[in-house]
């Protein structure tokens, strides 16, 4: 892999954020870039807003809804990076209607790369509405004339105690069989992945499939059983999402269908051999859900 890269300006939409913050990170500790963060107006100054700027990131705010503002925010960005979030339980929010105003001031602004806020589990249409959003939007940036480069990661590591793992009861939730394979990732990996992926020559116009960790629901379990020293209850959730579908009672809560599409990701083949460092333990992170 090359060490070196031919953008220089990399702006972080969302570089804030629980994700977005480990990304701008990353890039500022690299040092092979000029970070621009942009944050929603109106100005509403935050801790990690303060020490980006302090590490020499420039923190923009915009207007959303405003391309003319957009598109002078990215005036001489490279490559833009999107870590903008949605909520799973608000109507009318999507990634497909928060991204594509960005995108069309990001061509507007003569950006080079575009890297969508799409991370996850990166499946296909027609399996989940969040995977509907994902993959109109793509279809509109592979149509866009920017480069691109989709970058999947699995499950966040940080988010195993959302996903049926209830450290205080020690309860864990399966949503789906417990010899599924879980893809997951922690935080500082993902950044790493992004950071790492502007050097790679194979990431141009091209999907990276990247995992932290692989492991089955029960080895998953097995080590929140050791990190906490006590044997777990398990609950199996069983036909998640036949139910929410057709409305079976007891219905599940769309939450609880979007974790049972997580536990059906697989990834086939995974690209981390491409990239330079090893993702840290899965057991890190356990530990600090456990102590937290």
């Amino acid at each position: 892999m090359s060490s070196s890269t031919p953008f220089k300006n990399v702006t972080i939409a969302g570089g804030t954020g629980t994700l977005g913050y480990f990304i701008s990170e990353a890039f500022l500790n690299d040092g092979s870039y000029n970070v621009k963060i942009l944050r929603k107006k109106p100005v509403n100054e935050n801790e990690k807003a303060k020490l980006l700027a302090s590490k020499g990131a420039e923190i923009l705010y915009v207007d959303y809804s405003d391309k003319d503002d957009l598109v002078n925010a990215l005036k001489g960005t490279d490559v833009v990076v999107s870590v903008v979030s949605y909520d799973l339980t608000a109507a009318n929010t999507n990634l497909y209607n928060i991204q594509s105003p960005l995108l069309a001031a990001a061509k507007e602004a003569s950006v080079k790369r575009f890297i969508p806020s799409e991370f996850g589990i990166g499946a296909d249409a027609g399996l989940h509405p969040i995977t509907d959003d994902k993959a109109k939007f793509r279809e509109e940036l592979e149509k866009s004339g920017l480069e691109y480069t989709f970058i999947y990661v699995g499950l966040f590591q940080e988010f195993l105690t959302w996903f049926g793992f209830d450290v205080k009861n020690k309860k864990a939730t399966f949503y789906g069989d417990k010899n599924s394979k879980l893809y997951t990732t922690s935080f500082s990996d993902v950044a790493k992945y992004t950071v790492e992926s502007l050097k790679l020559p194979e990431s141009r116009n091209a999907t990276i499939r990247v995992s932290g960790a692989v492991l089955t629901l029960d080895e998953i379990l097995k080590k929140f059983e050791e990190a906490t020293g006590s044997k777990w209850e398990v609950i199996e959730e069983k036909d998640v999402r036949h139910r929410y579908r057709n409305k079976i009672e007891p219905v599940p809560s769309p939450f609880d269908d979007f974790k049972a599409t997580v536990m059906e990701t697989d990834f086939k083949k995974l690209d981390n051999d491409k990239f330079s460092f090893t993702p840290k333990p899965i057991t890190d992170v356990i530990n600090i859900l456990v102590k937290a």
